[in-house]
């Protein structure tokens, strides 16, 4: 006697490719940078021998889950098995890690207690140093760091939107309505 198997009913979902494309390339920038802005702040933090805030290893973690989330990504469209609820899961997870981590980015970059920006502002790019001393090697480095404030600000930004656009393209191609 024959045995009869189930049939197997297998949806394919339709992902706009430009699209995802460049959520991909954007996204993987955004959580690269993250992570190597903060592992730098970290290593800084650890040259001067001061504590280490809690939001630096959090961006490290949140930076690598981003870059981890991208490469499954990958894997997954490359297979043919990029399923819309996956996607939207794990956006969302890392969503609330990037809004949590904007959040306290912002407080560090405008807050009251620690204006990261008024201080750039006034003691680095309002005294800049010229010509073959420490001064200048000193002047360089503050710089550098407070441009990576800025830049991790504005990467926060578009990897937090890019996320809410991502969950709602896989809503979309969820619904085949993309």
């Amino acid at each position: 006697m024959a045995e009869r198997r189930p049939e197997v009913r297998r949806t394919r979902y339709h992902w706009p490719d430009t699209q995802l494309n460049f959520w991909i390339l954007v996204f993987l920038a955004a959580s690269a940078t993250l992570l190597g802005v903060f592992a730098q702040f970290m290593s800084i933090q650890t040259q001067m021998q001061l504590g280490i805030p809690w939001y630096m290893p959090f961006w490290v973690v949140t930076g690598a889950l981003g870059v981890t989330f991208v490469l499954v990504i990958i894997y997954l469209v490359s297979s043919g098995q990029l399923i819309p609820g996956v996607v939207i899961l794990g956006s969302f997870i890392l969503f609330v890690l990037f809004l949590t981590g904007l959040i306290r980015i912002a407080i560090e970059l405008f807050g009251a207690t620690a204006n990261i920006n008024s201080y750039c502002t006034e003691y680095v790019q309002d005294n800049p140093s010229k010509g073959p001393s420490i001064l200048t090697l000193a002047y360089l480095q503050q710089i550098n760091i407070c441009a990576s404030w800025r830049a991790a600000f504005s990467f926060a930004i578009i990897g937090t939107v890019f996320l809410l656009w991502m969950m709602i393209m896989a809503w979309q191609v969820r619904n085949d309505t993309y």
